[in-house]
């Protein structure tokens, strides 16, 4: 249900550009929801399979089940509430379910990562009551920020602590959700704030996530660090674009915004991750290989022609920029699936195992 989400998602996406492509029994819905077919259709989804295999228990299935049924019900061009009606009921059980995990586990991290599911929550039941995409967008942009900080916050337990890191921290995100419930009632102030919320999460992960030191070491935990460090990086350039285009409407500037953030930061997480958290959702290996840094590389010089593109008002740029996007996209499944056959060898069953256990506590999705 997820890749298929991605898949329509896409297609719908090319023709936003605008790229002259069928589409079939003519189903708007692709076009029309494009953001919500990758952000609740994909993404959540997937994260909440992710976390509903780490908890280990079948109730924590309904949210992925609900999203995915959602994001079908766009995929096959049903109109009305439905579609959106699902993913507010996945994003409710979703919540439930990072409240069982802050049950289980009362930790910073897990608080934040459960903040994230209620923000998602709350930007389901804004769209579902018949707020537009640019209003709510927000709230799905602070349900992957905090759910990835939340992530990157319970791998930090293994390095030393800095005494002063808790309070910046705390005000970044004081700066950013701030900034994100001022503009439901006050939009261009609001959306300014959470930008600069942004470029302050951004320096914050910057300085004190653990990549800094693992992209020294060789092999999958280099590659790993290099997409983390890559996402912080547009991160901070999504939050210069916001400040600088609030408030969101549609056009070029919220183009450039939307797509720093979902491409640059949260696909340069997946991109980093997809090889540790394959073999946990999944049970099978993933061989890590150079070139992996192809759609990794593609991305980013994509999105970075892509947003000058949106600046500069080149159309052409913009719509190639564009498709070599969705080309990255579709290099990384492909390299991700290939790598899949033939290495039973490669990860025992015992890391395997291992792997999953990590999952529980939300690293990677």
């Amino acid at each position: 249900m997820g890749i298929l989400s991605l898949l329509s998602g896409i297609w719908g996406g090319l023709i936003r550009l605008p790229l002259n492509l069928p589409l079939p029994a003519n189903n708007a819905n692709w076009i029309t929801f494009h953001g919500p077919l990758m952000v609740c259709g994909f993404l959540g989804t997937v994260i909440a399979l992710e976390r509903a295999v780490g908890l280990q228990t079948r109730w924590a299935y309904a949210a992925p089940l609900l999203t995915g049924a959602g994001a079908l019900t766009l995929v096959f061009g049903f109109l009305g509430p439905v579609g959106p009606a699902l993913f507010t009921l996945g994003s409710a059980a979703f919540l439930i379910v990072t409240l069982r995990v802050v049950q289980l586990q009362r930790a910073f991290f897990t608080v934040t990562m459960s903040l994230g599911a209620s923000a998602w929550l709350t930007g389901n039941v804004l769209w579902l009551v018949g707020w537009p995409v640019n209003r709510v967008v927000l709230w799905w942009v602070a349900f992957l920020a905090l759910t990835i900080l939340g992530e990157r916050l319970d791998l930090s337990r293994f390095q030393r602590p800095v005494r002063w890191a808790p309070p910046i921290l705390i005000a970044s995100l004081a700066l950013f959700l701030g900034g994100i419930i001022l503009s439901v009632f006050e939009q261009t102030p609001g959306e300014r704030l959470a930008g600069i919320g942004f470029v302050s999460l951004a320096l914050w992960l910057g300085r004190f996530d653990i990549a800094r030191r693992t992209v020294r070491q060789e092999g999958l935990t280099r590659f790993m660090a290099i997409c983390l460090l890559a996402g912080y990086v547009w991160l901070g350039v999504a939050g210069v674009l916001l400040v600088c285009f609030a408030p969101l409407g549609f056009g070029p500037g919220y183009d450039a915004v939307l797509h720093a953030f979902f491409l640059g930061f949260v696909f340069s997480m997946i991109f980093g991750h997809a090889p540790v958290i394959f073999p946990a959702v999944l049970n099978l290996p993933v061989a890590f290989r150079n070139h992996f840094y192809g759609h990794a590389g593609l991305l980013h010089a994509s999105l970075l022609l892509r947003v000058m593109a949106d600046l500069s008002g080149w159309g052409e740029g913009r719509q190639l920029g564009g498709l070599l996007n969705a080309a990255a996209i579709l290099l990384f499944l492909v390299n991700t699936v290939t790598s899949l056959r033939g290495n039973s060898k490669i990860y025992s069953t015992r890391n395997s195992r291992s792997c999953s256990r990590t999952t529980s506590t939300g690293q990677g999705a």
